[in-house]
């Protein structure tokens, strides 16, 4: 049986993006590849291999990579998925099968056979130690690089595409949010809710994406002590009269996630939670007003931690005050040299997308208990930036009565 195979099923579809967009991203590469010595990357992340790519594979515990040199551009992939890789993937697509062991490399290997392979990049931060072995193996023991940061400092600054769909996706997480409010009542239970604000968001990515695929969409939905972590799962907890309530929308757009995250409560508020709850979007207006270019993000950590210090609460916070957005999901990475946090000195440009999310958390059997966060985004420009979340945050909106 073939180790490795072309299927060409059918036709390429229409791309997430233009064909030049896709080049200028491989360009940018290849020029970090003269520039480095380097005669090969094999990617093999999520994030990179839909970034220069437009495909965003499902792994089920089989390896998939991304082959570019000056000349190749070639997705690696396994037989499972038949034709959808490659009528998916911007150029060309090899397919491995299961027949042999470690057909993946042997892959990876013909298709840079021909070339005298010195020095490979490689994603250090991804690829685990046994498939860096094989793969240095299959090539002939060249020399690997990192190329990991490199192509996160490409990633970070967004273009006119991106940042296109980065506004779609936030306007359906408004939807999604405007939903979940509509599903919030006491007695019902959390997966009720998270399913509606689903439902909508699904439903209006097709319409506005015909030709794109439908994957990953999803709201977390929290209510009391379930509220106290970010990334909680939904449960079957039903609604209580006075819960402290989390909406998180995160509609999936081509492998761009997008994000709204809002505190509400069923019916009223406690004084001790409205000292909490108005106190972090206190520091949430402030840090949407500091995100601008030339802003190192350590210092609009800094500065909010003020704030916080100011009503006693920094001992709450959970984390930092917000990330970058592009391609990325709950399964995959960010670039994590753009996070709002005390040690991370990057500079915010013109182009880059972050979001501003303070959370405290203030746990079970205290006054106030809960997690509290508000998440808006916002697209760095010349001289400001843009707030593309429009969904209503604080005390005046989101004390649901339905």
């Amino acid at each position: 049986m073939e180790r490795i195979l072309r299927i060409k099923n059918g036709e390429k579809v229409q791309g997430t993006f233009s064909k030049q967009e896709m080049i200028t991203r491989i360009t940018k590469l290849r020029r970090y590849m003269v520039e480095k010595d380097i005669d090969a990357v094999v990617l093999t992340s999520y994030h990179n291999v839909n970034y220069f790519n437009d495909f965003v594979y499902c792994s089920f515990g089989r390896p998939y990579g991304l082959v570019i040199t000056q000349e190749k551009h070639v997705s690696v992939t396994a037989n499972i998925d038949g034709g959808q890789p490659w009528r998916r993937s911007f150029d060309d697509n090899v397919i491995y099968t299961d027949w042999q062991k470690d057909s993946y490399f042997y892959a990876i290997q013909q298709e840079l056979m021909s070339e005298n392979i010195k020095r490979v990049g490689l994603e250090f931060d991804h690829i685990n130690l046994d498939n860096k072995g094989k793969m240095s193996t299959a090539l002939g023991m060249p020399d690997c690089v990192d190329i990991a940061a490199p192509t996160m400092l490409i990633r970070m600054i967004k273009s006119a595409e991106e940042i296109e769909i980065i506004k779609h996706g936030a306007a359906t997480a408004d939807i999604g949010g405007a939903a979940c409010a509509e599903a919030i009542s006491v007695g019902v239970p959390e997966h009720e809710v998270a399913l509606h604000s689903t439902q909508a968001m699904v439903r209006h990515i097709a319409n506005t994406f015909p030709h794109g695929e439908l994957m990953d969409t999803w709201t977390w939905f929290q209510s009391g002590i379930n509220t106290d972590g970010a990334h909680n799962p939904v449960t079957s907890k039903k609604i209580e009269s006075g819960d402290i309530l989390s909406l998180n929308c995160f509609p999936m757009i081509a492998g761009y996630y997008t994000a709204l995250e809002r505190t509400l409560f069923a019916g009223h508020a406690s004084d001790a939670h409205m000292r909490y709850w108005n106190a972090n979007v206190e520091v949430h207006e402030a840090g949407l007003k500091l995100i601008k270019p030339g802003v190192r993000c350590c210092d609009i950590a800094t500065e909010l931690n003020e704030i916080f210090k100011k009503h006693d609460m920094l001992q709450y916070r959970t984390f930092g005050y917000g990330h970058s957005f592009g391609t990325l999901s709950h399964y995959y990475g960010r670039e994590a040299g753009l996070e709002l946090r005390e040690d991370v000195e990057t500079v915010l440009e013109p182009g880059m997308v972050v979001s501003m999310e303070p959370m405290i958390m203030v746990e079970e059997g205290n006054p106030g208990a809960g997690g509290y966060r508000e998440h808006d985004i916002l697209v760095v420009g010349e001289n400001g930036a843009e707030n593309i979340t429009k969904f209503p945050y604080g005390p005046e909106h989101n004390i649901i009565n339905n």
